[in-house]
């Protein structure tokens, strides 16, 4: 009897590895960043393709509910000639679509592939700018090697890993792990993993409004955002996607995966750094979400310090960039009701070199939350990581269907790091996630304590939370450091010392006597065989 043929899993990574391993042995491949380019824009058309063809598909399916023949000519030249999609999709030009390039031979692939780039680029101004033209034929890998990286990208597909996933970015994600490097946090080259997206999003419900990312980096913030929106809302349509990008190749990624996902969004018409060009000067927001490099050196230009941004603070010190983004972002909030979530490295909590602005921000009543987060959550870097919450209205009223009360000088201080029972599998360093659970239990720690009834004086769980009040935090010289203010149990004290005493006392003696009795067998077996025991 034949063996049953076993289908093989399509697994996204041994897919990348397949394609990280053909451009590694490739003549001309380029850099760590050419190559990621490469792949990033060869995945990019795959997705657009594959959209459009589903598009097709369900446009032909409805023709026929309604008793129309899509393959009539004329039917065809009114619907399909120049198709108009409703959700997003993309109508691609025939030398653009994936169908179009998957069949072409091998010698002609890369200028196939460049000749669907410039297409794009100058049939839709939504997607220009997503890449580079010219990318493929510049490159010019040999035929062999390009088809055989298109034959792989072609297994990528949103029916096989999930439509909802951020796919782009989780390609993204491989390729600064498998190939960093030279890619640094100062360089931009960091990826937020979605748990802590979402525990942002889920924190602060960016549900409809305006929402802002000053250091979009691939576009993950608002991939996860919107996919929270959807599932607690079901419309994106209600939010309006603003952001900045300074390197060239991020911007166009993220360009490329708000594009992929039909959610529409202003960038800017340029990469260009937040601090010495910001791109949205004037523009208020209802919500930020944002995890800018930490610790950024470099970011400083002597311009920089009489900015409007810092005007009603100090200028933040040139040692790091932590403190001139708070400020950025705090610029930006609609000044009497924007929300802003973000991550920045633990030192901020506490450094004394940022002491004024901290406190003034705690003076003006900004600062709503601060959560310490696990640590290894991230896969580029295993420092300890906070979540900060500003709030331009912390007086309280009516906020997504929930009345909330006033929390003036009071700041929620979490404490996070014990949470790390769930493993990341296949990662060569531990790491770990939070649990869908665990973001939803601390999302309602939080809107607890904002919430109508609740008391905030006594708002407290030992080694976990603690809503404490300004007053308390100006006796501990302005630190927002958690565990200065949530309670540590000392577990040692809950011990019964004369009761433990008694039990080891029990233990030795048990020990001493299986000893004497193992001594004693011992004598009685060489006296058995004649050997005398002095």
């Amino acid at each position: 009897m034949a063996k049953k043929k076993v289908e093989e899993k399509i697994n996204l990574d041994s897919i990348l590895f397949k394609c990280r391993d053909i451009l590694r042995a490739a003549r001309n491949s380029g850099s760590f960043f050419e190559k990621r380019d490469m792949m990033l824009t060869l995945v990019f058309l795959r997705f657009i393709g594959e959209k459009f063809e589903d598009g097709v598909e369900k446009l032909r399916q409805d023709l026929i509910a309604q008793g129309l023949d899509p393959d009539d000519e004329e039917i065809f030249a009114a619907f399909f000639d120049d198709a108009t999609f409703t959700d997003g999709t993309y109508n691609l030009p025939v030398e653009a679509r994936w169908s179009t390039i998957i069949n072409t031979p091998a010698p002609g692939l890369n200028v196939a592939l460049d000749t669907a780039l410039h297409s794009i680029a100058t049939s839709s101004k939504q997607l220009k700018g997503c890449f580079v033209e010219g990318t493929f034929t510049t490159r010019n890998l040999a035929a062999n090697d390009i088809k055989k990286i298109v034959d792989e990208v072609n297994k990528i597909s949103h029916k096989a890993f999930g439509e909802e996933k951020d796919l782009i970015g989780r390609v993204y994600e491989y390729f600064l792990k498998e190939f960093a490097v030279n890619a640094t946090k100062e360089e931009g080259e960091f990826y937020t993993p979605h748990d802590a997206v979402q525990l942002i999003a889920a924190m602060i419900e960016p549900f409809d409004g305006t929402l802002y990312d000053p250091c979009c980096g691939s576009g993950g913030m608002f991939i996860q955002s919107t996919d929270l929106i959807r599932e607690k809302r079901g419309d994106i349509s209600r939010i309006n996607i603003y952001g900045q990008e300074k390197e060239p190749a991020t911007y166009r990624l993220a360009k490329m995966n708000l594009a992929l996902r039909g959610i529409s969004h202003n960038l800017g018409d340029e990469a260009d750094s937040t601090f010495t060009h910001d791109l949205h000067k004037g523009l208020y927001f209802d919500y930020i979400m944002a995890n800018p490099p930490f610790n950024l050196k470099g970011w400083y230009d002597e311009n920089l310090k009489n900015d409007s941004r810092w005007a009603d603070y100090v200028t933040p010190p040139e040692s790091n960039a932590n403190y001139a983004w708070i400020l950025h972002m705090l610029s930006h909030l609609k000044a009497t009701k924007g929300v802003a979530g973000f991550l920045l490295a633990n030192g901020a909590l506490g450094d004394s070199d940022t002491l004024e602005i901290r406190k003034k921000l705690i003076q003006n009543d900004k600062v709503e939350a601060i959560i310490i987060l696990p640590r290894e959550l991230f896969i580029t870097t295993d420092i300890s990581v906070t979540l900060w919450i500003l709030n331009q209205n912390k007086k309280g009223g009516e906020y997504h269907g929930r009345t909330l009360r006033s929390r003036e000088n009071e700041i929620l201080f979490m404490d996070l790091r014990t949470w790390t029972e769930n493993p990341v599998k296949n990662e060569g360093k531990k790491k770990i996630f939070l649990s869908d659970e665990q973001i939803q239990r601390a999302a309602d720690i939080y809107h607890t304590w904002q919430n109508e009834g609740t008391d905030g004086t006594n708002y407290a769980v030992p080694e976990l939370y603690r809503s404490v009040s300004k007053e308390i935090i100006e006796g501990q010289g302005w630190s927002l450091v958690p565990s200065k203010y949530i309670e540590f149990i000392d577990h040692d004290l809950d011990i019964d010392f004369n009761a433990e005493m008694s039990r080891i006392q029990a233990e030795m003696r048990d020990v001493l006597a299986q000893e004497k009795q193992s001594q004693k067998m011992l004598e009685d077996a060489f006296r058995g065989i004649g050997y005398g025991i002095n």
